[in-house]
């Protein structure tokens, strides 16, 4: 059993990496900003076995302070500014980088082994002319971010061996993660609110292709990416191609109203990259990681979860008007 410390530990793929940790019988602490007290009446069944801190991971002295706290043996590094949108450009992107080099040296010196940090497919040259129809590769594919937030990554990225000196450490490339939690403005959850509303659903074009991954399924590869000995980046991913249109297409199939998918009714995105589908050659074969959910699975269960929550918000809207 080891000490792992998780910091986002509430995030969006946060919760997903609890789960598998605990299952394995690993004493698991998670790092929130917000006051324990405040969060711990919102927070599911699976969170009574992990011990929670709060801890402003942008003040150094707090890195510091949490590391001697807790001494993990473990890393999971998922922390960053994340607000949908907002991220691309923020100026915390580099305050992130200071403070998760700092977060590093902290946990090294408190006698750490080994970290993960987890990373994005935005490090990658987005205007490669290989990505046309080939696939994002971690040594192959340029890492010549094109965002502010993909630069602040790649930055990090490369002062990592120089702070890591003896530890063990890898770097997941996360992709195109959809699931319960998701930000209410991305594809998977603002189509599936529209669906269940009985409005439009309305998309771009349709024609990006993309990696999509079940967010339970990225907490369980970041898992057995943080136990395993693979070094390095690892793209977090499926390997497999997607349209928008095919995801936005079977979600409205599920929710049984394909009459209300309106394709071409937004307009493209600016700069929007055509084709992002990982290599997933070192997550299967050196980390031996496989998805346990298909595309019709992940986006049933994602169905599900914002019915429900849909319900819950009409209820207590309801209650409030009351």
């Amino acid at each position: 059993m080891a000490k792992v410390l998780i910091t986002g530990a509430l995030g969006f793929v946060g919760r997903q990496v609890v789960a598998p940790l605990l299952e394995a019988g690993h004493d698991v602490h998670g790092v929130t900003s917000k006051p324990v007290n405040a969060v711990s009446g919102f927070l599911g069944d699976e969170y009574s076995a992990v011990t929670l801190h709060q801890s402003d991971l942008l003040n150094f002295d707090d890195c510091r302070a949490i590391m001697e706290t807790v001494a993990p043996d473990v890393l999971l590094h998922l922390a960053w500014v994340t607000k949908h949108g907002y991220y691309w450009t923020a100026t915390e992107n580099e305050a992130w980088v200071g403070a998760s080099i700092e977060l590093i040296s902290a946990f090294r010196k408190a006698g750490g082994r080994r970290f993960v940090i987890a990373g994005t497919c935005a490090e990658y040259d987005w205007s490669d002319p290989s990505l046309v129809t080939g696939r994002c590769r971690e040594d192959m594919t340029s890492n010549s971010a094109e965002t502010p937030y993909g630069r602040a990554r790649v930055k990090l990225f490369n002062q990592i061996p120089l702070v890591a000196q003896n530890l063990s450490w890898a770097w997941g490339r996360i992709f195109f993660p959809y699931g319960p939690g998701e930000a209410p403005q991305r594809l998977v959850p603002s189509v599936s609110q529209a669906l269940l509303a009985g409005k439009d659903a309305e998309i771009g074009p349709g024609d990006v292709i993309r990696d999509f991954m079940d967010v339970r399924d990225v907490g369980a590869a970041l898992a057995a990416l943080l136990f395993s000995p693979v070094e390095g980046a690892v793209n977090i991913a499926t390997g497999k191609r997607h349209t928008s249109e095919d995801v936005a297409r079977r979600l409205s199939v599920l929710a049984g109203r394909p009459d209300l998918l309106k394709v071409g009714a937004l307009p493209r995105r600016v700069d929007d990259p055509p084709h992002l589908v990982a290599d997933v050659r070192r997550l299967t074969d050196e980390v031996g990681f496989t998805p346990d959910y298909d595309l019709n699975a992940g986006l049933s269960n994602t169905l599900d979860w914002w019915k429900t929550a849909l319900q819950i918000e009409h209820h207590q809207n309801g209650k409030i008007n009351e």
